[in-house]
C-alpha cells in the first residue's frame, strides 16, 4: 500500500473515532510517549519496536495535523522545502546546518 493510501486510511480511522476533534495538547502528549517508545527500541536495537515507534509517530502526527486543520502532506512539504537546499556537515554523527556552524 502506498503512503497516500495509508495516510487516507489513518485519517478515516481517526474520524471514525472522533480523534480529529480531540484536543491537540493530548495528541502532543501521545507523540512524546511514542517518541519515548521509539528511543527505547533504538537503544535496545529492537527492529520491531523501531518500526512500531516510527509508524506510531506518523499516525499521531497525522491525527495532530487534522486537529489543527492542517494536512500532513502540507506539513511534510513545508519541512522538505525548509531542508532541501540546506548545507552543513556531520559533526559527531549529527548534521549541523551551515548557519549553526558559524556560532
Amino acid at each position: 500500500m502506498n503512503l497516500n493510501k495509508l495516510t487516507a486510511n489513518i485519517q478515516s480511522w481517526a474520524i471514525e473515532r472522533g480523534l480529529d476533534e480531540a484536543e491537540p495538547e493530548k495528541q502532543l502528549n501521545k507523540l512524546i510517549e511514542e517518541i519515548g517508545e521509539l528511543a527505547q527500541g533504538i537503544n535496545k536495537g529492537n527492529l520491531n519496536k523501531i518500526k512500531d515507534g516510527i509508524g506510531d509517530g506518523f499516525v499521531v502526527l497525522t491525527v495532530l495535523s487534522m486537529q489543527l486543520d492542517l494536512s500532513i502532506q502540507e506539513c511534510i512539504e513545508y519541512a522538505y522545502n525548509e531542508i532541501k537546499d540546506r548545507k552543513g556537515k556531520m559533526i559527531n554523527g549529527v548534521f549541523v546546518k551551515e548557519s549553526d556552524l558559524n556560532v
